[in-house]
């Protein structure tokens, strides 16, 4: 696709409230056929759901095809809030002619379109639970974002001059903190970046939920957050749809999908609403002390002058200043250059919207 086509986009979900009847140990809720009215290359489901001990859930989606034909199943994760019941995980393994699941994203093969999709999600429990998880919501983002390097400034909007009051976490403070949570605190941005907006509704995990952690551990809802998005299969806690369902847990309603630009990111902030950005950069592209190939912070404001106020959880001070251009480009292109000259992906504005 040629960098100067639009990305398309398209956000869909519906309200579910499906649960366990008495006796049954598994309840199948499937979707609606969706048309997002192009041919996709790109889905991410997301799932707002409780999930008592004893119970979990199992994500799937499939799809009608460009060239006619309807794929399999393609398994999206296995998810429980806790962790004492199952192995909360993505699903290593799934590629076919059609598609290949990378982690939390289903993504279609070159020269394949996904015109349509249906999500797919199992409700279990435990022989002999008599409680049940109940899906509220689910839903995908679908979406055809042009491969570019470089993408045009957006004017400043509605939001200058806002700014958010967001609490605010460094990821660094956990360093080497309980490695067996994707290698430690250092590695724990997208947990606290949703921490950040899920203590910035009022919510988060009680004094009994925090009481495995010692006393007086610094910042304990990012350990917390970390514990409870993380993926088996990954090896990190990274994946979106977890951290999106993991905020959904707490009361908020909570999806992964794109933005198309800076301008559209500043509705959300304007009415009040941080967003949890993603993003890969060298460390001369977009002015921060390091570089990633991947890394989540928080926008929470614009200055007078349109450029970006975040909490960034990989520096120190935390609140960090980042010029409009060079943000809006490390966030929204789909290619960039490494440090060694090779091409990598970049997210193409992925976000979490996480909200009441």
């Amino acid at each position: 696709m040629s960098e100067r086509q639009p990305a398309h986009v398209d956000d869909h979900a519906w309200t579910v409230g499906e649960t366990l009847a008495p006796g049954e140990e598994h309840r199948r809720w499937t979707s609606p056929v969706h048309a997002p009215g192009f041919d996709a290359t790109e889905l991410i489901a997301s799932w707002n759901a409780t999930t008592p001990p004893g119970t979990w859930l199992r994500v799937e989606a499939r799809a009608d095809t460009s060239s006619g034909e309807r794929t399999g199943w393609y398994a999206l994760g296995e998810w429980a809030y806790g962790d004492g019941d199952i192995t909360r995980t993505s699903i290593a393994g799934q590629d076919d002619a059609h598609a290949t699941v990378t982690v939390d994203t289903l993504t279609a093969k070159p020269g394949t379109g996904l015109r349509a999709y249906q999500l797919r999600v199992t409700l279990l429990r435990a022989p002999g639970s008599a409680a049940t998880p109940v899906l509220r919501a689910a839903g995908a983002m679908t979406s055809r974002v042009p491969g570019r390097f470089e993408v045009p400034v957006s004017p400043p909007g509605p939001a200058c001059g806002v700014e958010l009051a967001v609490p605010r976490y460094a990821q660094n403070v956990h360093r080497g903190a309980y490695p067996e949570y994707g290698g430690g605190g250092e590695s724990w941005c997208s947990p606290a970046a949703t921490a950040m907006v899920v203590g910035y509704w009022g919510r988060g995990p009680g004094a009994g939920e925090l009481a495995w952690l010692p006393h007086g551990y610094p910042d304990p809802a990012v350990a917390h957050a970390a514990r409870h998005t993380y993926d088996h299969a990954y090896g990190g806690t990274g994946n979106w749809p977890f951290n999106a369902a993991y905020a959904a847990h707490h009361g908020l309603r909570a999806h992964v999908t794109r933005l198309r630009s800076l301008a559209e990111l500043e509705t959300w902030v304007a009415r009040g609403v941080p967003v949890v950005t993603s993003q890969s950069f060298l460390p001369d592209e977009l002015g921060a002390p390091y570089g990633t190939a991947g890394h989540l912070m928080v926008v929470t404001g614009f200055t007078a002058d349109g450029d970006v106020i975040v909490n960034d959880p990989a520096v120190d001070a935390v609140r960090t200043v980042y010029r409009r251009e060079r943000f809006e480009t490390v966030w929204q292109r789909t290619r960039r250059r490494t440090a060694d000259g090779r091409v990598a992906s970049g997210p193409g504005g992925v976000v979490y919207l996480i909200h009441p």
